[in-house]
Parts: structure tokens; C-alpha cells; sequence
């Protein structure tokens, strides 16, 4: 089920309607009117898919259980690997089979001796990246004694399927999400109201500003050959402002549609177009992927403990397997090394934590050595999403050479005033919104009339430029 379809107009209303008058006064009955809720949100999609959810849940149940009673460290350690093994092993199947045959038949058809292995017709269930790396962060920090284990199935099962983050996060942690599933839950008509004032916002980034780049995004890097620089150039900033419009969209969308039913979920998204150098770009852009692979996995390794060959070592391994996790094709993983490449001057020169505050807090613009960071900074970003776009590494360099040519400087072939317009009031209202967890958080201060106004403004907008319904494009990690 989609956030902007009208089966979920439908949906969140009837269940709000059930969660709030019907079960208000059962802590479990509201538990388990989420789990129904969720599953019936994810089966929309394929009702089959329900079926690994549940052994997912049941699994790492039973595990953070026997963890409980388990003083042994063999032991413990056993059942921690299982647990890892279970849940990458089914994420490993579905998302990366393929991609591993046919890397395997290109090395021997590389070296002269090819083979022939078939592959399978996989669907990639939806969300299973998210709700893996969710589950797997509770059976770790049960392991790791930062957390007690719950006996209580149904909190857990809403835990593991909540369906405002069920299939593109934020991935939240057990320690933070699951405890809000223990308390009863009393409805808060202000977080109500700033919750659907979220849910407008990722709304507009999703219909207007994401869909609408998109429209055009798709056209020049699916036609790439027939275009100019300056043309593709212009596509691939059409998909910059469409993975931010369609990502940090869902997750205000997500984030907001849970204060509704009383829970708090992590920021996912804090302006990160606006970070002065790639070291401030990751820790305000997809911050629960970021920081769940520095906590599970950077510091694991070593993190920042040992000398500069370790520090290097552990940023490549974690930038590479972030850019695999996104999806089975090379092109995510140049996208992860070219990340790492822009980190690793700042690490090495020990500048990855100099820019931490807001940028330009407290004044109204920024400095002319802020503009030129940020400016810098956003390029690069560009220049990385070709690759995460791109169909192949052959077009994402060809793409790229053909940017940096002659034709650079001539007039782009396909450009919207429409959209360029759009995507500049959509910056601007980014910019004064910086320092809240939301762009619009802040309308509240506006007198009543103005607010309305402005919220008017964005329905009128959505219902104009809304174009053909399109999934979220993390749907596909």
C-alpha cells in the first residue's frame, strides 16, 4: 500500500478511528490492532511475503529469549549467529542471488572458460533490507545485554512490522521503538497536529517535487546517448532533488503518521543538500541506515580506536556495504566507494568533525565560505548519484564523460520552468525550516490565518502538479 494511493486515505483513518475509540483502553488490543494493521498494509503489496515477516519476528523472538536464560558466552555467541545468519540469509537469497551467479559467470567468462549456471525469477520482497537491519538490532543488543528481552509476542510483532516504517524506515532501534509498545499511550492533540503537518510536508515532497523531477529525470537517463551535457547534466540534478523529495518524503510521511498514534521515531533526513562537506552530508542524510552500519559494524571493526590504516580500512568496508546494501549491482557499490573517497580526505586530515552545528545558525544567509562548501558539497553529491541512477557502470561513465564535454556550456534540450520553480520555493521554505527536525515544524508561531494559507497553498499545489502515482523509490532496497 502507498502513502499518496487512496486505499491508504482510506486505511489511516479507519485504523486511527479503531485505535483510538475502540482499543484506547487495552494497551494489548491497541498492540494488536498495529499488527493487524501492518500486516494488512504490507500483504496490500503480496499477501505471500507476510509469511518471511513472520518467521522473521518469530525467530529473533525465540532467540532474545534463550538469550535470556543463557549465561554461557559459546552459547550466547551461537545463537547470536544464528539469528544473523537466519535474517541475512533470507536477505541474501531474495536481493542478491542473481547478482552473485552472474558476477560469478563474468569472472570465468573473463579469464576464458565460461559457464552457464541459471538464475532465478526472485521477487525482491518489499522492505526486507529495513525490517532485516531492524530485527537484527534487537537480537544484537539483547546479546550485547543493552537490552532486555521481551516476553510479550504481540509488542514484539508490532515492533518488527509497525506500518508507518515498515518497508523504508526510519530503521529504528529496539531499545528506542520497542519500550513505547510497554506504556499506554494517550493522545496528544498537539504532537496530533504536528504529526499531520509532517504527513502534508512529506506529502508535497513526494507528489510535487519528487514525481514531478522524476518525469524528467527518467526521460534524459533512459535516452542518455541522444542528449548534450548540459542535458544530462540537468538530469541527473532533476534525480538529486528526486531521491531527496521521494526519500526524506517518506520518512516525514512515516514519522508523522506514527505521532498520530502516539509514537516517537528517530529524524531520518536533517537537510542535508545544506552540509558544508561529505563528513556532515552522512550524518544528516538516511541517518538510521548511517548509523545503525556505525554501530554494528564500524565500531565492531574498530572504528576510530586504531591507527590510520584501520580508520581507512573500516570507512571503505562501511561505505561499500552501504552502497551493496541498496541494491545488487555494481553500480551501488562504485556509488559506496565514491562516497568513501570524498570521506577520506576529511578523515585523514581530521576534519570529518568540524562542521556539527547548523550551518548558518542564527543569521538569515550564509557566508560566501559557506555557499562555496555547500556548493561544493552538493556537486559531488550529484556526481554520486549518477551512479546510484544509472542502469549499468558503462552508462553511468558515459553519462558522466559526456557531462564533462563541450556541449556542457549549450543550452539543455529538456528543462521545465514548471519544475526549476518548484524545486527553487521547495529550497527556500528547506532553508528557513533548517533548524527543526521538519521544514514546516515551526507554522505553528504563524497567526491561523496565514497557516492556513500556507497549508492550502501546498494542497492546491499537490492536486496541480500531481502526476502518475509512482512506488517510493526505496521500495526496490
Amino acid at each position: 500500500m502507498l502513502f499518496n494511493s487512496l486505499e491508504f486515505v482510506i486505511f489511516l483513518p479507519l485504523v486511527f478511528f479503531l485505535y483510538w475509540f475502540i482499543t484506547n483502553r487495552h494497551l494489548k488490543l491497541q498492540n494488536l490492532l498495529i499488527v493487524l494493521a501492518s500486516y494488512t498494509f504490507y500483504g496490500w503489496w503480496d499477501w505471500r511475503f507476510l509469511s518471511l515477516i513472520l518467521f522473521s519476528t518469530v525467530i529473533d523472538f525465540t532467540i532474545g529469549n534463550l538469550l535470556r536464560t543463557e549465561s554461557k558466552d559459546v552459547v550466547r555467541k551461537i545463537y547470536l549467529w544464528i539469528s544473523i545468519v537466519v535474517n541475512l540469509g533470507f536477505l541474501g537469497f531474495f536481493k542478491y542471488y542473481n547478482f552473485f551467479i552472474e558476477s560469478f559467470q563474468d569472472a570465468f567468462t573473463f579469464i576464458g572458460k565460461p559457464i552457464e549456471i541459471n538464475s532465478l525469477n526472485i521477487i525482491l520482497p518489499v522492505g526486507i533490507s529495513f525490517y532485516t537491519f531492524q530485527t537484527l538490532s534487537y537480537t544484537i543488543d539483547v546479546y550485547k545485554r543493552k537490552l532486555e528481552p521481551t516476553k510479550d509476542i504481540i509488542a514484539f510483532s508490532a515492533f518488527v512490522s509497525f506500518f508507518p516504517q515498515l518497508v523504508a524506515g526510519p530503521i529504528e532501534r529496539a531499545t528506542n521503538l520497542l519500550p513505547q509498545f510497554y506504556s499506554p499511550r494517550k493522545f496528544d492533540y498537539e504532537n496530533a497536529v504536528n504529526g499531520m503537518r509532517q504527513i502534508l510536508w512529506g506529502l508535497f515532497k513526494k507528489i510535487v517535487i519528487a514525481d514531478n523531477c522524476a518525469k524528467y529525470a527518467n526521460i534524459i537517463f533512459n535516452n542518455s546517448d541522444d542528449y548534450s551535457g548540459s542535458t544530462l547534466l540537468m538530469g541527473a540534478l532533476f534525480f538529486t532533488f528526486q531521491i531527496y523529495g521521494d526519500f526524506s518524503g517518506y520518512s516525514d510521511i512515516a514519522i508523522g503518521t506514527s505521532r498520530l498514534f502516539g509514537f516517537n521515531l528517530m529524524q531520518n533526513f536533517a537537510f542535508p543538500y545544506f552540509s558544508r562537506d561529505m563528513a556532515e552530508f552522512w550524518r544528516r542524510w538516511h541517518i538510521s541506515l548511517s548509523t545503525w552500519f556505525r554501530d554494528y559494524l564500524y565500531i565492531p571493526l574498530g572504528g576510530s580506536r586504531g591507527g590510520t590504516k584501520m580508520k581507512v580500512r573500516n570507512t571503505f568496508i562501511i561505505f561499500i556495504v552501504s552502497g551493496f546494501w541498496h541494491g545488487a549491482n555494481w553500480t551501488f557499490i562504485i556509488w559506496g566507494f565514491l562516497n568513501a573517497l570524498y570521506f577520506l580526505p576529511l578523515l585523514l586530515l581530521k576534519r570529518n568533525r568540524v562542521n556539527t552545528d547548523i550551518v548558518a545558525e542564527g543569521r538569515l544567509f550564509p557566508n560566501i565560505k559557506e555557499i562555496f562548501q555547500m556548493a561544493v558539497t552538493f556537486l559531488l553529491a550529484v556526481l554520486a548519484w549518477i551512479f546510484f541512477r544509472a542502469n549499468s557502470m558503462d552508462q553511468a561513465f558515459q553519462y558522466i564523460g559526456d557531462i564533462f564535454s563541450l556541449e556542457l556550456f549549450s543550452i539543455p534540450e529538456v528543462f521545465s520552468l514548471e519544475v526549476f520553480l518548484l524545486v527553487l520555493l521547495f529550497t527556500i521554505i528547506e532553508w528557513f525550516g533548517r533548524t527543526k527536525q521538519f521544514a514546516i515544524e515551526n507554522l505553528d508561531k504563524l497567526n491561523k490565518y496565514l497557516r492556513w494559507s500556507f497549508y492550502m497553498g501546498l494542497i492546491i499545489l499537490m492536486f496541480v502538479f500531481t502526476g502518475e502515482e509512482q512506488e517510493f523509490i526505496y521500495f526496490q532496497f
